[in-house]
């Protein structure tokens, strides 16, 4: 898949009047939650029309949904659908490779698909009057896509190296290869969705075309617009683009074969590398999501692992310190689903134990009635999350397109929602009862190949009944080629644009000094408020590292009156969720409820930031899962390659260290240093409000005088701001990290780059989003698309307070590593040697502003963007002007910018991978690498290694 990335979807919905024969009537409003107002139709040819009306957005969002997935690969191809997914982003007769991009992300929109089991899915979101050119596009894709052999080749490569990534991180083959394996004897979803390399390379050009011709088809596919866009002129461009499209009269052929009820619990025992503490998981088949028991396994899974007051985290994570995460998901499917419920084990515990705990979890679901606040606690969160869902008009469109082709019916949407308002403690209980019963479990046991000990293990094999049809090659399959001048269709104009205002943050002042923004966002029964902070982790003292996110963390862990839990059980009896965390320059604690609750949500906030406890067990216990997250990441060769230029780069002054800290740091902050960090910080003067959503500026300025006015500066000086206005000057480094067996190697190449304030700040955005701001990217072009090395390559540019580092960075097989590093030195070079084109200028000042008005769409992403210009250090008057800033660079502007910021001779190379595979033809490069053992490797000192 390119990659799925869900936004939100807004819930003011307006209905819409429509001819009776096309008219969905949608349920009533359930549980506060109103319903989706869609019209439906369908087309001769068979393909199902849903349009869903938003007049509020200047957006419309298109997705395609075809009932083909993971379960339709056939026999020894399994990710073929997911290959072919890749696929459909390349020419068609009428459109060049990855003209799709040109057409969402050129124009300040988006694109992306995905594959899953039951469906492979396309979508986009861009400005309204590109609508007609979304559907043309689709349309010509569904209906003539070009399959050539040379990107045949480049796409089955980048599918490898997603496979491989994968598979890389820590967990990765539990949760994408092993469970579905385990899972499943008989039904072919036991097939990972991603394949396998030998599956892979198997595949032919010529299947591929069969599969297009046999599943892309106008009859097999749902088409959903969301959106700014008039109802009749819809109509008639889904006539015209879509109308023509022939419909086969061949059937689509189907596997039919359906799990078996278990007779017997398995369990297997696996060692692998890259494991960094033990993980056990135990799935359960479940009946299709179409099922009436659907709602009640919902909830069951809400009570399970919804949040910090759910019982496998109380129980797991919080009071036996078991496992540093504990949690479940509920995969329903329109067959046979799962749930499946894990742990990953704390440091110095043992999967077994945490297996036996999970057993005693699921065992008490059967044997005892949930309570009646867990029940409502449960409901509560589930109603603000499907309100936050219904967010934007493309999360509408998720919603109403996957109950289309999951459940079969697009009216569930609406109708689950209120069945979740129906769900007993009686119903969670039987369904328990029903599905969770050890006959049906099946565990798998994830140690590390150094815990074997000699034992071989077991073998996680695909079962011999699986079934999968043999793909057929439909008859009078047409091999399609781009049309010639003379037939090629052009791609329509875009009509004239939707004028759009970003709405105004009213700014106040407390007496006390603290800073009040609120934006109010009327349409939604939604409110995010956020108490931000200046200081962060740019604060910490060298041998501190990850003192001012253990502080901003350790607030929601105990106030002098709340404890952990009764925070967790307060808020999200609300239906809401609070979370606190450290950046670099600053800290935030944010709460998000629907605006119903938003006077006893306040109070809790105000309670966690002007009262923390600090309890010493609590200490502790967030000590140890900091811990725990440093040999977690130490395991990842992308994440540590990028910790490991941090410190190439900035050293040992403030933004060198680890964020969240090393084992060593964390073991030596003291209770008395937390107090004293949060002293310095947590303080009016220093703190700013931010309150976004369903609220009025009058009644945030009372809840803020309410709660926050009596708050008064403690006696001990604020922090002073770190002297980080200029770059340490240190030497550019090359660095290789031996991670011996990684399948892949992190490649990342950093600088120092630009301060939020600095007067080339949107000219350098720019810069960096021509460098590799997005899939359309040069480096994601010429590392992904042209040469297949990498899943996905990009560059990011962090303006800070400070001096911020920017970093181009991508994995790869380790075979490849000195072709990508020189193909992003080279890129970064050029950027500043050369103007960019006026189009493709055009086209990245376009993906900064579309992305910025996509990330303030929502409550949460107002609140968040905001809170980040705050700690930025940025004038509020700059916020709204963003947009100006950037559409307002010329070329010469980018050019200075990128030769002043983007050079590679100022820039640090690191790998992390198995270095014996690439170290002598880096080293033919760049004679003075440095090669560090992963045992030598030592986050605390600039150098990162030990000394000798």
């Amino acid at each position: 898949m390119h990659s799925l990335r869900r936004t939100a979807a807004a819930l003011a919905l307006l209905a819409l009047p429509a001819p009776a024969t096309m008219a969905q009537q949608a349920p009533p409003a359930a549980a506060g939650v109103a319903p989706i107002a869609y019209t439906e139709r369908t087309l001769a040819n068979g393909l199902r029309v849903y349009a869903i009306r938003d007049t509020g957005t200047p957006n419309v969002a298109v997705q395609v949904w075809y009932d083909v997935g993971g379960r339709d690969d056939p026999r020894d191809r399994s990710g073929f659908a997911h290959l072919f997914e890749h696929l459909m982003f390349k020419a068609t007769r009428n459109l060049a490779d990855e003209q799709i991009d040109r057409l969402t992300e050129d124009v300040g929109g988006t694109n992306n698909a995905s594959t899953g089991p039951d469906f492979t899915n396309y979508f986009e979101v861009v400005p309204a009057n590109h609508l007609e050119r979304i559907l043309f596009a689709e349309a010509d894709r569904m209906a003539s896509l070009v399959v050539d052999p040379k990107v045949f080749a480049s796409e089955r490569d980048v599918v490898k190296e997603e496979l491989r990534s994968a598979i890389a991180a820590p967990y990765g083959k539990l949760f994408s290869i092993h469970r579905p394996i385990a899972s499943y004897n008989v039904d072919p979803y036991a097939r990972p969705t991603i394949g396998s390399i030998a599956d892979l390379d198997a595949a032919t050009i010529d299947e591929v075309r069969a599969f297009h011709a046999t599943y892309y088809r106008p009859d097999n596919a749902v088409l959903v617009v969301a959106g700014n866009f008039d109802p009749a002129q819809l109509d008639r461009w889904v006539d015209r683009y879509f109308g023509a499209v022939a419909r086969p009269a061949r059937p689509i052929p189907r596997v039919t074969a359906r799990e078996p009820e278990p007779t017997r619990a398995r369990a297997f025992t696996v060692y692998e590398p890259n494991t960094p503490l033990p993980a056990v998981m135990t799935s359960y088949p479940l009946p299709p999501a179409s099922h009436p028991d659907a709602a009640a396994l919902t909830m069951l899974d809400a009570i399970l692992s919804g949040g910090r007051n759910s019982r496998l985290y109380r129980s797991l994570v919080y009071r036996d310190r078991l496992a540093q995460d504990a949690s479940s998901f509920l995969d329903l499917r329109r067959g046979t689903g799962l749930l499946s419920v894990y742990a990953i084990a704390a440091g110095g515990r043992e999967g077994a134990e945490n297996e036996a705990a999970i057993a005693r979890e699921v065992a008490a679901l059967r044997e005892t009635p949930v309570t009646d606040a867990e029940l409502a606690e449960a409901r509560n969160e589930l109603l603000t999350d499907a309100i936050e869902a219904r967010e934007t008009a493309e999360g509408k469109a998720f919603a109403l397109g996957e109950a289309a082709l999951v459940q079969g019916d697009p009216r569930a949407a609406d109708t689950r929602i209120a069945a979740l308002a129906a769900v007993t403690a009686a119903d969670v209980q039987r369904v328990a009862r029903r599905y969770l019963t050890p006959a049906r479990a099946t565990t798998i046991r994830y140690e590390s190949a150094e815990a074997a000990g000699g034992k071989a293990g077991d073998t996680i094999a695909l079962a011999a009944g699986v079934q999968a049809a043999p793909l057929a090659t439909p008859p009078g399959i047409r091999q399609h080629a781009r049309a010639s001048d003379a037939e090629h269709v052009a791609v329509p104009a875009p009509a004239a644009p939707i004028a759009t205002a970003l709405p105004q943050p009213i700014e106040q002042r407390l007496p006390n000094g603290m800073r009040l923004l609120v934006v109010e966002r009327r349409e939604l029964p939604l409110v995010t408020a956020s108490v931000v902070v200046e200081g962060g982790g740019a604060l910490d003292a060298a041998e501190r590292a990850g003192l001012a996110s253990m502080t901003a963390g350790l607030l929601t862990r105990g106030t002098t009156t709340r404890s952990a839990t009764e925070i967790a059980e307060a808020v999200e009896s609300l239906g809401g969720s609070i979370a606190s965390g450290a950046g670099w320059d600053g800290a935030t604690l944010s709460v998000t409820v629907k605006s119903d609750q938003v006077d006893p949500a306040f109070a809790i906030l105000a309670d966690v930031a002007r009262n923390p406890a600090f309890a010493d067990d609590e200490i502790d216990r967030a000590r140890t899962e900091a811990t725990d997250a440093v040999a977690l990441q130490l395991d990842n060769p992308g994440a540590l390659a990028r910790l490991a230029a941090q410190r190439a780069v900035f050293g040992a002054s403030p933004y060198g260290h680890r964020l969240g800290g090393t084992p060593a740091s964390l073991k030596a902050i003291t209770r008395d240093e937390i107090a004293a960090a949060y002293a310095a910080s947590w303080r009016p003067e220093r703190a700013t409000l931010i309150v976004a959503g369903d609220i009025d500026a009058a009644r945030a300025r009372a809840l803020a005088e309410q709660l926050f006015g009596d708050w008064r500066a403690p006696a001990a000086p604020a922090a002073a701001a770190p002297a980080i206005a200029q770059a340490p000057a240190i030497a550019p480094r090359v660095i290789v990290i031996d991670l011996p067996d990684a399948p892949q190697a992190g490649v990342v190449v950093a600088r120092p780059g630009i301060a939020r304030a600095d007067p080339d700040f949107h000219a350098a955005s720019v810069a960096n989003a021509t460098l590799g701001g997005d899939f359309s990217s040069r480096l994601s072009q010429e590392i992904r698309i042209r040469r297949g090395l990498a899943y996905g390559a990009g560059s990011q540019l962090d303006a800070r307070r400070g001096v911020g580092p920017l970093t181009a960075s991508t994995q790869t097989k380790n075979e490849s590593v000195p072709e990508v590093i020189e193909i992003i030195v080279a890129e970064m070079r050029r950027l500043g040697a050369e103007p960019v084109a006026a189009a493709e200028l055009a086209s990245r000042k376009a993906v900064l502003t579309g992305g910025f008005g996509r990330a303030t769409e929502t409550v949460s992403g107002l609140a968040d963007s905001l809170g980040g210009h705050v700690l930025d250090g940025a004038a509020i008057g700059e916020w709204p002007r963003f947009v100006s800033g950037i559409e307002g660079v010329d070329a010469a502007a980018v050019q200075r910018a990128a030769a002043r910021l983007i050079d590679p001779t100022a820039a640090s190379i690191v790998v992390v991978g198995d270095a014996d595979r690439f170290i002598e033809a880096l080293r033919a490069r760049y004679p003075q690498v440095e090669r560090i053992d992963r045992d030598a490797l030592d986050l605390d000192s600039a150098k990162l290694h030990q000394a000798r």
